[in-house]
């Protein structure tokens, strides 16, 4: 809920360029009182990722609907239905055409420009199966939709096979990395990231440093446009957070107090006890506090100086820290 409000607080007044677009993978989450989620998201950002997509296929009315309780200049980007990927595999039948077919009508109902497709890891990209991808989006009306392909086989960063790289190119497909992990294969005129962090799943936050990063990325590539899709479950923060260094080269802080005062603060939200310093660990490291008035760091950076214990309590953790000098050794 802070990371909400904090969101809404400080987002509204923020502008950026024009093919410049930053969000979140959704805005079902983005509580304000009183206010729409979707109207109260789009005062803060000016994209949006439709992430529901990928799991049903709404009616158009409600499609609508969306398009309706946002600006004109507000951008949405639609992740394809999964059965289109995991069940039908990209393979060029009747209900694969289909099924592209309804995203690409949901996409010309919201404006939306591109379609995020995701391959699943055991989905593996032989040359026949390269190939079938132009039966499959040569054939089909994109008419100025574009493909952002995200590509979870397991191999190597920045590794596509040649024979895909040339038929992506071809059809003039993105190819979707997370630009904290890994870079694209190959650059075309539009980046199109989404950013889960280095974290398990979803359960992750960016500290200065890593967002500081992909600032420098995003600012010395050459793309016409640049699409930044949060991911996580601090997702509303990290891409307010992201917003404001864009503007100010600074980032605001993420709780109202610092040091120890503040790991406490982000702890409390949920941390349970007894822990043991594992437990605290993988369960709260993944967290950013104010380290000090001007940077953020992860709490794992300080959590690894517990010694191998179960804790009682969040007042023991925090004594056992400041007697160990815990802020000191991270500098």
């Amino acid at each position: 809920m802070e990371a909400l409000n904090y969101a809404s607080r400080h987002c509204t007044l923020m502008t950026l360029m024009a093919e410049y677009k930053i969000g979140t993978g959704g805005w079902a989450y983005f509580q304000v009182p009183s206010m729409d989620p979707l109207t109260a998201y789009s005062k803060a950002f000016n994209f949006v990722e439709v992430n529901s997509t990928f799991y049903e296929t709404p009616p158009l009315n409600q499609v609508a609907g969306w398009r309706e309780r946002v600006p004109v200049d507000f951008e949405f980007s639609v992740r394809c239905h999964k059965d289109l990927t995991h069940k039908y595999k990209l393979q060029p039948i009747n209900e694969a055409h289909e099924l592209l077919l309804r995203s690409i009508e949901i996409c010309r109902t919201l404006k939306a420009r591109i379609l995020q497709i995701q391959t699943p890891p055991s989905f593996e990209v032989t040359p026949q199966k390269a190939g079938i991808l132009r039966d499959l989006f040569s054939s089909s009306s994109m008419k100025g939709i574009r493909i952002a392909w995200e590509i979870r086989e397991k191999r190597q960063r920045n590794q596509l096979p040649e024979y895909l790289q040339r038929v992506m190119q071809d059809l003039d497909i993105i190819h979707c990395v997370d630009i904290s992990r890994e870079d694209p294969a190959y650059k075309t005129d539009i980046l199109y990231t989404r950013l889960f962090g280095k974290g398990k799943h979803n359960i992750y936050q960016f500290d200065d440093k890593e967002l500081r990063q992909i600032h420098e990325k995003v600012k010395k590539g050459k793309e016409k446009k640049v699409v930044l899709s949060f991911h996580g479950l601090k997702m509303y923060l990290d891409a307010a957070r992201f917003k404001v260094y864009d503007e100010k080269l600074a980032f605001p802080p993420v709780t109202g107090s610092v040091g120890l005062s503040s790991l406490r603060q982000v702890l409390s939200e949920d941390a349970k006890f007894p822990s043991t310093k594992k437990d605290l660990i993988e369960n709260q490291g993944w967290k950013v506090f104010d380290s000090t008035p001007t940077e953020r760091i992860h709490a794992s950076e300080v959590l690894q100086v517990l010694t191998e214990k179960s804790y009682q309590s969040l007042d023991e953790v925090i004594a056992t820290l400041r007697s160990e000098g815990a802020l000191s050794r991270t500098f």
